[in-house]
């Protein structure tokens, strides 16, 4: 079996499950409005608005949000590409914060520390998969950070595009003392998507590792690979971006073209050298010129488009036991033990930090590729101001 980096066991963080209907501790302080970034409809520039924040019930945490990263998905949820959506829409499933007050039945937080929340803030938290820490998988569906139905409120879930927000302390990370939040932010969505396939599949020290796509998921998956002591490949369709993925620690970087009748001209010099291959690809692509490159039973793993992606045969998946999959996100614990890794190891994003004026411009530029890698709106200093 593969070395792998990071087999500690999982943080036990579901010593309390309150239910949805307990008696809230109502606190008028957390009731008031807060300022807010969002689209009134689809297609939309991102407007400054007020929403509601709830009142802490007894297992809540209300967060000061300082820094919240933008996620190209937040761009096809605003555009209603993923599906018709309700507007208002308040973005935003990667920040944090400075825990302001907490619920009476909170253990884990306290006043004045760093908290972070990722891209759900709620499940049933009593089938298998939520009690094994796997509440991505929740069997009765997730709640997620945004557009999603508020089981704790009367109108469906506002995000991080935000200065304050109120979440379930199960679904709330402890952000380590000295962590650079504003590099933290990014870790509770393009971290742990592109670590938690890596722990499922134990991708190891000296394994062929393959990503497609260096945007910001891409680039986390190969500084975390790097780390691991996988041999790692880029694919990318910017020229531009060959010497950062090289100074990132990728072993060889390919440049393909995805129109092209011919879009990888190394693909048979690349016949079956990966035992691990990450698509961070946020769109249907052709699948056929990659899945040769999988090894004897090797995975593909899909954490980026959404919709169907072609090129796939049954005979190119019997041919040496290749397994094509998905993976989502990560659960609550392995997300805590993402951030806790990543600080300890200095394993950092590349950002750009942007005012809440800027996030309509910074949606333009992640579309044309532009950002390296990560915008992270700044909301403590735009609180300050």
């Amino acid at each position: 079996m593969p070395e792998t980096f990071f087999p500690e066991k999982f943080a036990d963080i579901s010593e309390t499950k309150p239910s949805h209907t307990s008696v809230p501790h109502i606190d008028p302080a957390f009731c008031a409005t807060t300022r807010a970034y969002g689209a009134l409809g689809e297609n939309g520039p991102i407007a400054q608005m007020s929403i509601e924040r709830r009142a802490l019930l007894p297992d809540d945490v209300a967060i000061d949000i300082l820094y919240c990263g933008v996620c190209h998905s937040d761009i096809h949820m605003v555009r209603g590409e993923w599906g018709e959506q309700r507007y208002p829409m308040v973005p935003g499933h990667e920040f944090v914060g400075r825990v302001t007050a907490v619920g009476q039945a909170v253990t884990r937080f306290s006043p004045g520390d760093y908290a972070g929340v990722g891209c759900m803030v709620d499940s049933c938290c009593t089938c298998a998969n939520c009690e094994a820490g796997l509440e991505q998988y929740c069997t009765a569906g997730a709640t997620l950070t945004y557009a999603s139905p508020d089981p704790r409120g009367d109108a469906q879930t506002q995000g991080g595009y935000s200065e304050r927000i109120v979440v379930r302390e199960r679904f709330v990370v402890k952000v380590p003392d000295g962590a650079d939040l504003a590099t933290t932010a990014p870790l509770l969505c393009s971290g742990v998507t592109t670590f938690s396939p890596m722990q499922h599949w134990r991708l190891g020290s000296g394994q062929g590792f393959a990503v497609i796509g260096l945007g910001g998921l891409g680039h986390m998956a190969l500084k975390l690979a790097v780390h691991r002591g996988a041999e790692a490949t880029v694919f990318t369709t910017s020229e531009d971006k060959v010497q950062d993925a090289y100074d990132m620690g990728a072993k060889d970087v390919v440049v393909w073209h995805p129109e092209a009748s011919n879009p990888i001209p190394l693909a048979d010099e690349l016949a079956k050298q990966f035992d691990f291959m990450l698509s961070t690809i946020p769109f249907p692509f052709d699948l056929a010129p990659f899945l040769p490159m999988v090894r004897q039973d090797g995975a593909f793993v899909n954490v980026g488009a959404p919709g169907i992606i072609g090129g796939v045969t049954g005979a190119g998946l019997w041919d040496q036991r290749r397994s094509l999959v998905g993976s989502c996100i990560g659960g609550m614990p392995e997300t805590q033990d993402l951030v806790d890794y990543c600080c300890a190891n200095a394993i950092r994003p590349q950002i750009e930090l942007i005012r809440p004026d800027q996030i309509t411009d910074a949606y333009l530029r992640v579309e044309n590729k532009q950002v390296r890698y990560r915008f992270v709106i700044d909301l403590a200093s735009n609180r300050a101001g």
